[in-house]
């Protein structure tokens, strides 16, 4: 019989299929694609989609700003944030290792001809305020206007403390500088420290959140700021390709992510701790892990033997499941001299411990 998209999930769990390669892969479960089904729509363009502007209002007043606006990624998110916040040959300030810089193809740059001045992470995923006071351009017609401080919380997996998002926020304004957000993962941050949302984002004047990644909505980010703001990013949303008609059942899928997956993000933390603990008791090297994200260092007979073993486990589903394309099947993981786990609702303690014995087996441990 042919699996329908909808059990498709409950098939690979079953399948013992293992991803980590990112938390974006999560599928929707029946509740949530029920949800959906039932979602009521409209044409989003003219602001006639009901789900939509609840999704919108519910998250607004969750994070105690004025408006919200959906969006289809974070990409276009974190981008029409950034154009509504500066202008042509302005500036913001960002972190050498943030999203909004290293992995969105400089779009504020190619797209909003906004000058990145990046600047150096901390360990622990801050920018000193001392680079911070010292990246800030004069008024002067030599320089691009600094307009904007963008940080990004949780970055790389590591929780900002609310001390330093204080003392950089306060910087910022101190020296009449806009500032963002990129919340792709800010509910990690939320649930890792225990406090509510809108304490998470104060002293911000925009924040991009993402719905698709631990929350596991199937697609969405909300952009939050002033009704101002949102109103210009509406039309850089629109210019960029981000109109969107029905978008209702999509923005059911966030809607329910927001009601029923926050406080189980603390399991994916839990799992990763568990994962993090058991990789060094094979002897291997192992960042410190604060949220869902664990880095292990490898070596490259290790990377292989590891690529090897992924193999091995698509040929056994392949024999098990003729029809099956094999493309990882099994196991997905992102290998290289600094390997990304990503723990998500979609892995469970037993799955962790399969991949442990795994990686015993292979690596020799």
């Amino acid at each position: 019989m042919r699996k329908t998209a909808a059990t498709q999930a409950t098939a690979d769990a079953e399948d013992g299929i293992i991803d980590l390669r990112s938390d974006t892969v999560t599928q929707p479960t029946a509740a949530m694609r029920a949800a959906m089904a039932a979602a009521e729509v409209g044409d989003d363009v003219y602001g006639d989609d009901a789900t939509v502007n609840r999704l919108q209002a519910v998250a607004a007043e969750r994070f105690g700003f004025e408006a919200a606006l959906f969006f289809p990624s974070g990409t276009q998110s974190n981008l029409c944030a950034l154009m509504s916040h500066c202008g042509r040959g302005d500036e913001y300030l960002v972190g050498q290792d943030a999203h909004t810089y290293r992995y969105e193809q400089g779009g504020a740059a190619v797209l909003g001809s906004i000058q990145p001045q990046p600047l150096n992470n901390q360990p622990d995923g801050s920018i000193a305020l001392t680079d911070i006071e010292a990246a800030i351009k004069p008024d002067d017609v030599h320089f691009a206007r600094t307009r904007l401080l963008a940080l990004e919380n949780t970055i790389h997996g590591r929780v900002l403390s609310q001390d330093y998002l204080r003392a950089a926020t306060s910087l910022a304004r101190a020296f009449g500088l806009a500032t963002h957000l990129d919340g792709a993962r800010l509910y990690n941050a939320i649930v890792k420290l225990g406090i509510d949302e809108r304490a998470a984002v104060q002293g911000f004047d925009s924040v991009s959140l993402c719905l698709s990644k631990g929350l596991g909505a199937p697609v969405g980010s909300l952009l939050l700021s002033s009704r101002e703001l949102i109103g210009r990013a509406r039309r850089w949303r629109k210019a960029l390709g981000g109109g969107m008609r029905q978008a209702g059942v999509l923005a059911a899928a966030g809607l329910y992510a927001l009601e029923h997956n926050v406080a189980r993000l603390a399991d994916d933390h839990a799992n990763a701790a568990h994962l993090a603990t058991g990789l060094r008791a094979l002897g291997l090297e192992v960042e410190p892990v604060e949220t869902n994200i664990v880095y292990l260092r490898l070596a490259p007979m290790q990377i292989a033997a590891l690529a090897a073993a992924m193999q091995d486990q698509a040929q056994d589903k392949n024999q098990a499941q003729p029809h099956s394309s094999g493309q990882g099947q099994g196991l997905r993981l992102s290998l290289g001299a600094r390997t990304r786990l990503v723990t998500h609702l979609d892995i469970s303690r037993a799955q962790i411990e399969r991949l442990l014995k795994l990686f015993a087996a292979t690596l020799g441990g």
